[in-house]
């Protein structure tokens, strides 16, 4: 299933997300720019597992982590990321804030990053993508709005067709995937995996779904507020 857009409205404008996805597309632009030196660059600026727990608190390697979590695999890879963000990133942004938003993010990435790095702790493959983060932006999601309404388009056999389907069918599924692929990735090679990440995006689901609820996500925002002629002074 391919989610196309919700229905849920919100009540301010997404600008981090809105941020995070031209962070995001600028960076891709710079990784093309570099070319034949790409595999170099990522090499010595990515995150690698094996280079972490040689030295974990390296800064460094911390550093690392971070500007992984703005790097793409191609455009397939940043084209995905990105409009799951657009999709489902709003609303959360709009239920936590903005800066509780972009601190719940980077922790997210952090923490998808994490899962991925102790599963795979001998691998040398650069680990790059957003998904790890946007991971934890979908498991809040879920936890926020498990009956909104998402529009999805959704291939069968040789016909697709498009259907509203409730958020919690379409992140649950989303999630169970991931688990069931990553389990059964457990031992294999990362190129015979074909280089996925599953555990970060393991990860970074849930501990997504409980940061949000620990930053206070579930409390329902307050009305807006309605004036009257009172309101105004004279």
């Amino acid at each position: 299933m391919i989610p196309l857009r919700d229905e849920n409205p919100r009540r301010s404008v997404p600008v981090v997300n809105i941020v995070l996805i031209i962070v995001n597309v600028m960076m891709f632009l710079w990784e093309v720019s570099l070319g034949p030196d790409l595999e170099r660059a990522l090499s010595l600026i990515a995150f690698v597992p094996a280079r972490f727990f040689y030295s974990p608190v390296a800064p460094a390697n911390i550093l690392s982590i971070f500007v992984s979590m703005f790097l793409h695999g191609g455009i397939l890879h940043l084209g995905g990321n990105m409009l799951y963000l657009w999709i489902f990133g709003d609303n959360v942004e709009d239920r936590l804030g903005h800066a509780r938003y972009l601190l719940f993010y980077v922790a997210c990435g952090f923490a998808a990053t994490f899962a991925h790095a102790f599963m795979n702790p001998a691998s040398v493959m650069p680990a790059i993508g957003a998904s790890g983060a946007i991971a934890g932006v979908l498991g809040a999601y879920l936890i926020l709005f498990p009956r909104a309404r998402v529009l999805t388009l959704i291939p069968i056999l040789f016909f697709i067709t498009i259907r509203e389907v409730p958020a919690i069918v379409v992140l649950g599924l989303w999630f169970v995937l991931q688990l069931f692929v990553g389990v059964g990735s457990i031992g294999v090679a990362d190129s015979a995996a074909g280089g996925v990440a599953y555990f970060a995006h393991i990860g970074g689901f849930a501990f997504g779904m409980l940061l949000v609820v620990l930053m206070g996500g579930t409390r329902r925002p307050p009305p807006p507020r309605r004036f009257s002629n009172d309101d105004w002074p004279v």
